[in-house]
C-alpha cells in the first residue's frame, strides 16, 4: 500500500535517489527540500512516498496563484522501486489532496523533454500538453 507523509525533521534524510541517467530529469532530495523552502509562502507541501513502511520516493506541490493552479513541481521514485506503479499511485493521491483543498480547479506541471517515462505517467493521469514550454521543459495541465 502506498501512502504519503509530509516531510518532517524525522524523515527527510532517507538516501533516496534516481538512476544516474535520470538526474537530468528530476531533482534529488535536497532539491525538493530547497524548493519546498523557497515556495513556503505558496503553501508548499513536500511528501515522502511510502510503500508499507519503506520510503520509496518524494513529491512536492505548491500554489501557483498567478495561474490559479497548483504546481505539481516534483515527483520521483527511488531507483530500487521504479516500475512498480508507485509513482502513479502516489501522484493520484497528490491529485486527491489538491481536489480536497479546492483552492484551485487546475494543476500544472513540467517535464524535461526526453523524459518519456514522466510524459507517459502524466498522460495516464489525465494531464495534457498546453503547447507551451519553458526552455527544455514541456508544460502540461489537468483540470481537477
Amino acid at each position: 500500500m502506498i501512502y504519503l507523509k509530509q516531510v518532517t525533521p524525522e524523515n527527510w534524510r532517507l538516501g533516496l535517489k534516481v538512476k544516474d541517467e535520470q538526474h537530468q530529469f528530476v531533482s534529488d532530495t535536497a532539491g525538493i527540500l530547497a524548493r519546498a523552502w523557497a515556495y513556503r509562502e505558496q503553501r508548499s507541501r513536500a511528501f515522502v512516498i511510502y510503500w508499507e513502511e519503506i520510503p520509496v520516493g518524494m513529491a512536492l506541490y505548491y500554489d501557483l496563484d498567478e495561474l490559479h493552479a497548483y504546481d505539481f513541481s516534483q515527483l520521483f521514485i527511488d531507483e530500487r522501486y521504479q516500475g512498480k506503479g508507485y509513482g502513479f499511485e502516489a501522484a493520484g493521491q497528490i491529485m486527491d489532496l489538491m481536489r480536497a483543498d479546492a483552492k484551485f480547479s487546475k494543476a500544472v506541471l513540467c517535464y524535461v523533454e526526453g523524459n518519456i517515462a514522466a510524459r507517459n505517467l502524466y498522460q495516464k493521469l489525465g494531464f495534457y500538453h498546453t503547447d507551451e514550454s519553458d526552455g527544455d521543459e514541456i508544460i502540461m495541465e489537468k483540470f481537477l
